[in-house]
C-alpha cells in the first residue's frame, strides 16, 4: 500500500491540490464581504502561511531586476484575476465562473504559438468551437435575453482567464529561473497581490472589517487551502507527471467546482446545461494537450 502511494505520489498531490482549490469559489461565495475584500484576504492569509513555510524551509533567495520585475507583473495579474473572479461569482454562480477561467489554457497555447514557435495540434483547433458549444448549451442560445448582470458575469470570467494566463506564464518565467522556491516565489506573488488589492479596497472604500466567523472561517480558509497548500501540491508535483495526465487531473477542480455550485447554491441546471458542461471540460482537456513541441 505504501510502496503504491510512493509510485503514484505525484498524481495524488495534484489531485487533493485540484480538490482543495476546488472550494475557492464555494468560500468566496460564503464569505459576507466584497469580491474584492475576499481576495485581498486569500492572499494576505495566505501570505502568512506561506511566509511560516518558506522559513521553515529556508527557501529565501536573491532575486534580479528582471525578476522582480516579473514578481510585480505575476502579483499584478493575479490581483486582476483574483478581482475578476470573484465579481464574476458573486454574477454567475461559482461553477460557471471558474469554467470560464479555465478558457486561460486557449490563451496560452496561442501565446505558445505567436511567441514560442510551438505548433498547434489539430484537437487543439478542434476544442475551440467545441469550447464554444458547451458555454452556449450552458448559458443558452438566446445571448439577448440574458440578464444584463448575468451578461457581466461571462465577461468578468474570460478576463479572469486573461489574467490567470498572464499570470501563468510570468509565474513561470520566473519558476524557470528558481526551480527550487515553490513557497518563496509564491510568497512575494502573495505579498505583492495582496498590495494591489489592499489599494483597490481602500480606493473604493471598502471596509478592511471581518464581519462574522463564517467569513473568518471561508477567508482563512481561501489562504490557507487555495492559496498556500492547494498551489504548492500541484507547483511541486505537475514537472513529475506527463502533461497529459496533468491535465486530465487538473479538470477536477472545475468539475468539482460546478458540482458544488449545484449542490450548496442549488444552481439551476437541466440535461442541456450537463452537455454543455461535459463539451466545455471535454475542450478544456483538448487545449491543455494540444500544445505541440517547438519547431
Amino acid at each position: 500500500m505504501l510502496s503504491t502511494y510512493r509510485k503514484h505520489q505525484p498524481i495524488f498531490q495534484v489531485l487533493l491540490g485540484a480538490f482543495m482549490i476546488s472550494f475557492s469559489a464555494v468560500f468566496v461565495k460564503l464569505a459576507q464581504v466584497s469580491p474584492t475584500t475576499s481576495g485581498f484576504y486569500r492572499v494576505f492569509f495566505g501570505s502568512i502561511f506561506l511566509l511560516l513555510c518558506t522559513g521553515y524551509q529556508r527557501q529565501i533567495t536573491r532575486l534580479s531586476a528582471v525578476q522582480i520585475f516579473l514578481v510585480i507583473l505575476c502579483g499584478l495579474a493575479f490581483a486582476l484575476d483574483l478581482f475578476f473572479w470573484h465579481e464574476s461569482i458573486m454574477y454567475i454562480g461559482p461553477g460557471l465562473a471558474t469554467l470560464l477561467s479555465n478558457f486561460q489554457v486557449f490563451l496560452l497555447t496561442a501565446a505558445g504559438f505567436i511567441f514560442l514557435g510551438e505548433k498547434l495540434k489539430p484537437r487543439f483547433l478542434a476544442a475551440i468551437p467545441l469550447a464554444v458549444i458547451g458555454l452556449l448549451l450552458i448559458v443558452g442560445f438566446q445571448w439577448g435575453s440574458l440578464d444584463t448582470n448575468y451578461k457581466t458575469g461571462i465577461y468578468f470570467g474570460l478576463l479572469t482567464a486573461v489574467c490567470y494566463a498572464i499570470f501563468l506564464l510570468s509565474m513561470r518565467k520566473i519558476q524557470m529561473q528558481n526551480a527550487h522556491s515553490h513557497f518563496f516565489l509564491l510568497l512575494l506573488v502573495s505579498v505583492v497581490s495582496s498590495i494591489f488589492l489592499g489599494l483597490k479596497m481602500i480606493h473604493a472604500g471598502d471596509s478592511f472589517a471581518i464581519p462574522d466567523s463564517t467569513t473568518l472561517m471561508s477567508l482563512l480558509g481561501l489562504g490557507l487551502f487555495s492559496q498556500t497548500i492547494g498551489w504548492v501540491f500541484i507547483a511541486t508535483a505537475m514537472p513529475k507527471i506527463r502533461a497529459s495526465l496533468t491535465g486530465l487531473v487538473l479538470l477536477l477542480q472545475p468539475t468539482l467546482s460546478f458540482l458544488w455550485d449545484v449542490t450548496f447554491f442549488s444552481r439551476p441546471t437541466d440535461a442541456l446545461n450537463w452537455i454543455g458542461v461535459l463539451l466545455t471540460l471535454s475542450a478544456i482537456y483538448m487545449g491543455l494537450t494540444g500544445q505541440g513541441n517547438k519547431r
